[in-house]
């Protein structure tokens, strides 16, 4: 596997270990509430990362971008507190079946500001993901509640969020933009979680600290993925974070999967089977052309 090609292993971590930050957040906030939650989230995150910090002496502070810092930040609070909160009303998995929205608006945006091609087949596996998704959650059968709204509105923050890290991927990394992130949000959340605030028990700090760790291994191995290869080739694994919610909705909270998840499930991987064979062979094509061997 080619430096391009670690995005697929990136990707699948990141998907995996934000379902099980939502899981770990839903848990948390049994306790507290959403802006402790956030708080502490992003508290665990910088202590997670300081040693990072420490050891580059600080050099991943180093930008000529902090504006573009300080935009995302102001976009990600409260895209993170509706999602945070919107958990308490709907399903692990149905919070991120709606999630599914952002490959669509995050590609599309793509397309628009960053010139980003949009070959056939990864238009197909992206239908097929939504597909699959419309399978899954069945219109109609979705409920109106405010949760859904929120993560509607989450969503669309969030794919907004995903144009504006690429163009900073281009020229910084990954741990500089993380970095930035997490500086910024454990400001921000500490100001308004003094205004808010809720003890946690010792049990709940655990659930945080996991959230955090979790939060951090996601956003690392997804600024990498974006690193390496354009925002609509990575955007249709995103559709398997519902596999991992809905594994760890059934063993957490009891949310029994049922034959329509899996059945989308398995259109979804249909769709990320045919990008993967798609790119490895465009890789070989170019290595061909470039090496002048006639297949």
């Amino acid at each position: 596997m080619n430096n391009k090609n670690l995005y697929i292993p990136l990707i699948i971590l990141s998907v995996f270990f934000s379902a099980a930050m939502s899981a770990l957040l839903k848990l948390a906030q049994q306790d507290v509430n959403v802006f402790t939650a956030a708080f502490f989230r992003f508290f665990f995150g910088v202590i997670i990362l300081t040693p990072i910090f420490l050891k580059t002496k600080f050099e991943v502070f180093k930008t000529t971008h902090i504006k573009t810092h300080i935009i995302r930040v102001i976009i990600n609070y409260p895209s993170m507190l509706l999602f945070f909160y919107a958990i308490n009303f709907v399903s692990i998995e149905k919070a991120n079946a709606l999630t599914f929205v952002v490959p669509f608006i995050a590609t599309i945006l793509a397309v628009i500001f960053l010139g980003e091609k949009i070959y056939f087949y990864r238009t197909f596996a992206l239908i097929l993901g939504f597909i699959g998704m419309l399978v899954i959650i069945r219109p109609g059968a979705i409920e109106t509640s405010p949760g859904v709204y929120m993560i509607l509105t989450s969503s669309f923050l969030w794919a907004v969020m995903i144009i504006i890290t690429k163009k900073l991927t281009k020229d910084e990394s990954a741990l500089t933009v993380l970095s930035y992130q997490y500086i910024f949000m454990f400001v921000i959340s500490f100001i308004v979680a003094i205004f808010n605030w809720q003890t946690p028990t010792l049990k709940s700090l655990i659930y945080l600290f996991m959230a955090g760790a979790s939060g951090t291994i996601f956003h690392i191995t997804l600024y990498q993925a974006y690193k390496l290869v354009d925002v609509s080739l990575v955007q249709p694994y995103s559709f398997l974070v519902l596999v991992f919610a809905s594994i760890l909705g059934y063993f957490i909270f009891d949310e029994m999967p049922n034959i329509y998840t899996w059945a989308g499930a398995g259109i979804i991987f249909v769709g990320i089977l045919i990008i993967s064979l798609r790119e490895m062979q465009k890789d070989k094509e170019i290595v061909r052309k470039d090496l002048n061997i006639e297949a």
